[in-house]
C-alpha cells in the first residue's frame, strides 16, 4: 500500500512521508486562483514532489531514488505547505457536486497529515516516524523495471539513509516513550538483517561489476548507519518513559481532522463496548454448540490448533482462489482489471504485525500485489511460536481482509476512481474499516456455508479489532498501561502471548487502530440505511460498488453522497 493511504500495518497509521522544503513546491495560493481541477492537479504534483517515496510507490518512477527531507526545517516546510493548501481549498466555496466532494476529501486527508506533523509529537518523540519513512520495498518487491534499473535507483536512495538517520537523531528529544524506543529498535534491527541478507540476494543476478561495487559500498554504509541507530536506541532504553498518551483532546482531534468523525469520547467508547459485548456473546453461543461442555477458551484453542497443514503462507495461497470465486458467484462486488495477488513471507523489518498487503499504485499497470504474512519471532518459546501461527479459520478471515474482497479489491476500485483526489489520498477508517467490514459481511453472505469454525475464526478477528478499539481509548485517554492492554487482548480476544504483546505495543504508537472497528460500524450503518427500500440483501453488490467508487475518503462524506436527498443533515454515523 502507498504511504499516502498507509497500510499497511504501521499498516494502518495516517502518517505521510514528509516534505522536501525545496523552493520549487510553491503553495497553490501564490498564483491567480485556478479552476478546481487545475488546483487539484497542482496539489497532487506538489505532494508527490515533496513525498518522492509516495510518488515511486504510486508508480511515478521519475521519483525513484529521491528521499524526503526529514530535517526539522523540511518537516516545518511541509506542514506550512499543507496549511497553505487548506486555506486555498477553503476559498472554493462555489464548487458543487463531485468538486465539492473532492474539496472536502482533500481537506480532510491533508488535515490528518497536518495533525501527525503538528499535534502528535511524533517528529520529536517517535523513531518509527523516521524508520518507516525509509521506502526501499518498491525497488525490491515490485518488478516494474529491469533489475539493473531498480538497483541503480536503490543505490541512489540507500546512499541517503545515513543522512536521514542523522536527521532522526537531531530531531528526537529524549527521553522518549519506552514503546516507541522498543519498536524503533526492533524495526531498524530487522532492517539491518534485511539489508545484509535478503537485499544482496535480490540484486545478485545483476551482471555489472561496477554497479555491484557501488551497491556493496552504499548498502554497507547504510547498514552501518542503521546499526549505529539501533545501538543509539538501545542506550535510550534506560531513560525511556511511559509518556505516549495523546490525551482526550488530541485523540478526538485525530478522529475529527483526519477521519471526519466528530463524536464525544463517551459515545465513541459506548459504541465500541457494545460491539465487543455483542461479538463475545455470539462467540459464547457458537462455542456452546461447536464444543459442548467445554469452556470458550477451550473452544477457541480447538479452532486455533487446527493449523494450515502447509503453513500460513501456503494456506493463504490455497484460500485466495476460493475467496475470489465466492465474491463473483455471490455478487459481492465487481472486480475491475486482471491484477492478481501473491502471498509471501514478510521481510524481517516488516514483522510487527501478522499480515499486510503491498499493492502497486494507480500509475502501475499489470503488476501483482503481495500479501505478506509474518512468521513468529524465533526468540519466543516453541509453544509461543506455534500459538502465533493462526488457525485455518482465523487465517481465512485474514485472507478476506487483505485480499478478497478486502484491501486488494478496494484498491482495484480506488486506483480507477474518477475523482482525482481519490487516486492519491486515503483515510484510515475507510481502508481498514472496509477490510474489516468484509470479514463479517462474507460470513453473513454465506462464506463457510454455516460452518461454525469459519464463524468462530471471523469472530476472533473481530474481537481482536474490538480490543484494539478499547485499548486505543484506554491507552491514550484513560491511563491504561501496556500490560493492561495486553491482558485485555488475551482475556477478551483470546489471543496468544506473542500477538497480545504486539497488539498492546502497537496501540501506543498507532492510536488510530480503533479505526478498524469504527470504520466497520460506520459502513454497517450506511449499508443499512442505503439498502432500505433498495432491495435489502439483494442490493449489497450495488451498495459495495458505489461505496468503493469514491476512492478512500472519510466515510461521513460518502454517507452524504450516497444518501443524497435522504441524508437531510443526518449525522448518525454509528448503529444504535
Amino acid at each position: 500500500m502507498t504511504k499516502s493511504v498507509l497500510l499497511a500495518v504501521f499498516a494502518s497509521l495516517a502518517i505521510a512521508a514528509c516534505g522536501s522544503g525545496t523552493d520549487d513546491a510553491t503553495a497553490p495560493g501564490t498564483a491567480a486562483k485556478q479552476p478546481w481541477a487545475d488546483f487539484v492537479a497542482t496539489v497532487v504534483d506538489d505532494y508527490y514532489r515533496q513525498n518522492p517515496e509516495s510518488g515511486s510507490d504510486a508508480g511515478l518512477h521519475q521519483y525513484d531514488g529521491q528521499m524526503s527531507d526529514m530535517s526539522a526545517a523540511g518537516l516545518e516546510a511541509y506542514a506550512s505547505w499543507i496549511e497553505s493548501v487548506l486555506v486555498e481549498a477553503a476559498t472554493y466555496t462555489d464548487v458543487e457536486d463531485i468538486e465539492a466532494f473532492e474539496r472536502d476529501y482533500l481537506s480532510s486527508s491533508l488535515g490528518g497529515r497536518l495533525f501527525w506533523l503538528r499535534d502528535s509529537g511524533f517528529p520529536t518523540k517517535n523513531p518509527l516516524f523516521y524508520a518507516e519513512a525509509i521506502g526501499i520495498s518498491v525497488f525490491i518487491d515490485r518488478e516494474y523495471a529491469p533489475l539493473d534499473q531498480r538497483l541503480k535507483a536503490y543505490i541512489q536512495y540507500i546512499e541517503q539513509v545515513p543522512g536521514l538517520l542523522a536527521q532522526m537523531k537531531a530531531n528526537l528529544e529524549p527521553p522518549l516513550p519506552a514503546p516507541y524506543v522498543e519498536m524503533g529498535y526492533l524495526v531498524l534491527g530487522g532492517m539491518v538483517e534485511y539489508l545484509g541478507t535478503t537485499v544482496p540476494e535480490v540484486f545478485a543476478p545483476v551482471d555489472d561489476e561496477q554497479l555491484q561495487r557501488q551497491f556493496s559500498a552504499a548498502n554497507s554504509a547504510a547498514i552501518d548507519a542503521i546499526q549505529q541507530s539501533v545501538d543509539w536506541l538501545e542506550g535510550l532504553k534506560a531513560t525511556a518513559t511511559n509518556d505516549y498518551a495523546l490525551g482526550e483532546e488530541r485523540f478526538l482531534k485525530m478522529l475529527r481532522t483526519g477521519q471526519g468523525v466528530d463524536i464525544t469520547l463517551a459515545d465513541l467508547k459506548a459504541a465500541g463496548q457494545k460491539d465487543l459485548d455483542r461479538n463475545l456473546e455470539t462467540l459464547h453461543e457458537i462455542c456452546a454448540g461447536f464444543a459442548p461442555g467445554q469452556s470458550t477458551v477451550d473452544c477457541v484453542r480447538k479452532v486455533q490448533n487446527r493449523k494450515p497443514p502447509e503453513g500460513a503462507v501456503g494456506g493463504a495461497r490455497r484460500q485466495l482462489p476460493m475467496l475470489r470465486k465466492f465474491v463473483v458467484d455471490n455478487n459481492i462486488a465487481s472486480i475491475p482489471g486482471t491484477e492478481d495477488a501473491l502471498v509471501d513471507e514478510a521481510p524481517p523489518h516488516r514483522r510487527f504485525n501478522f499480515a499486510y498487503i503491498n499493492i502497486p499504485g494507480p500509475f502501475e499497470h499489470g503488476l501483482p500485489s503481495t500479501y505478506f504474512i509474518a512468521p513468529p519471532d524465533p526468540s519466543w518459546s516453541d509453544e509461543d511460536q506455534r500459538a502465533y501461527v493462526m488457525g485455518e479459520a482465523s487465517l481465512l478471515a485474514v485472507s478476506v481482509h487483505e485480499v478478497w474482497p478486502g484491501h486488494f479489491l478496494q484498491y482495484l476500485h480506488s486506483n480507477r476512481t474518477q475523482n482525482n483526489v481519490g487516486r492519491h489520498f486515503g483515510t484510515y477508517t475507510f481502508s481498514e474499516g472496509w477490510a474489516h467490514y468484509t470479514e463479517q459481511m462474507m460470513v453473513d453472505a454465506g462464506l463457510g456455508a454455516g460452518d461454525p469454525e469459519v464463524h468462530i475464526g471471523q469472530l476472533l478477528n473481530a474481537l481482536r479489532r474490538n480490543v484494539r478499539y478499547m485499548s486505543a481509548i484506554g491507552l491514550h485517554t484513560e491511563g491504561m498501561t501496556v500490560e493492561e492492554s495486553q491482558a485485555m487482548f488475551q482475556e477478551k480476544a483470546f489471543v496468544d502471548y506473542g500477538n497480545a504483546v504486539q497488539q498492546a505495543y502497537r496501540g501506543t504508537y498507532d492510536p488510530g487502530y480503533l479505526n478498524y472497528t469504527l470504520g466497520k460500524l460506520m459502513i454497517n450503518k450506511l449499508r443499512e440505511d442505503w439498502t432500505a427500500g433498495r432491495g435489502g440483501r439483494e442490493a449489497w453488490g450495488k451498495f459495495h460498488d458505489q461505496f468503493l467508487s469514491y476512492g478512500v475518503p472519510p466515510i461521513p462524506l460518502i454517507r452524504e453522497q450516497m444518501l443524497g436527498a435522504d441524508y437531510e443533515g443526518d449525522t448518525a454515523l454509528l448503529p444504535n
